[in-house]
């Protein structure tokens, strides 16, 4: 399904490619021009930026930031708001993992994953939140996981990332609902990227056997439910979390 998103800008952290670069796709699709974020190399954000562009005829610029450092997050948040006339869209998808056994995870294991994804989330919330506010209008939308839901073996420190995620959106989205702002999240299950497509044939098999539709989702399917909540169509629907699993945390 295609939404109207023209005049509107979108920033999307972690979009230098997967998850994030599917999500800026899309809402390149509808009209949207798009900023992409990402602590990815000059050469490659510039490269997908470049790619949207010429793909769909919008205004996509690359910005490199380390989301877990609140300065450059601000530094950056700023000068997307100057060059694009302000920020519509936040989508909070930058995320890292080290997944290992509480038994052998270093305390530096667990304070990275945190930093990135949960502090990083909260510091590009922290650093629109006052622009949303005066505008009375938004949409923030931030990545967790079923993980952060069932939590994982292994993924402890991810897991506890993620399920902040979840708090935080529902927290923001009671600070916000009046204001004309929605915050929601989506939590992915199984979804095949670059570094699932890694995995062996037998480890993927697994994975599969364990999802009742019996197949892991694409970028794009988590893409789309994004899509839905930055919509007009999602304005009355805040503080949720929608899972895009193939049904496998039921």
């Amino acid at each position: 399904m295609s939404y109207n998103f023209e005049n509107k800008t979108a920033l999307v952290t972690g979009a230098a490619r997967g998850i994030g670069f599917a999500v800026a796709e899309k809402l390149a699709s509808c009209g949207a021009f798009v900023a992409i974020v990402d602590y990815c190399s000059q050469e490659d954000g510039e490269r997908s930026a470049s790619a949207i562009s010429e793909k769909f005829g919008v205004k996509a610029s690359f910005y490199r930031c380390d989301v877990s450092d609140f300065e450059q997050s601000k530094a950056v948040t700023e000068k997307i708001i100057s060059d694009f006339g302000g920020i519509d869209m936040l989508v909070n998808n930058a995320g890292i993992v080290r997944d290992k056994l509480v038994l052998k995870m270093e305390e530096s294991d667990f304070d990275a994953v945190i930093n990135v994804n949960l502090k990083g989330t909260f510091n590009m919330i922290k650093n629109t939140y006052t622009h949303f506010m005066k505008k009375r209008a938004g949409r923030i939308v931030s990545v967790s996981s079923i993980v952060g839901l069932t939590g994982n073996a292994g993924q402890a420190n991810y897991s506890a990332s993620k399920a902040g995620v979840i708090g935080i959106t529902k927290s923001v989205a009671k600070e916000l609902a009046g204001r004309g702002v929605t915050v929601n999240a989506v939590a992915p299950g199984y979804i095949m990227t670059d570094m699932t497509n890694a995995l062996s044939d037998k480890v993927k098999e697994q994975f599969t056997a364990q999802i009742p539709m019996k197949r892991g989702g694409s970028p794009e399917d988590v893409a789309n439910a994004i899509a839905f909540l930055c919509s007009d169509e999602a304005s009355y629907i805040t503080g949720e979390v929608i899972r895009v699993d193939g049904g496998l945390a039921m």
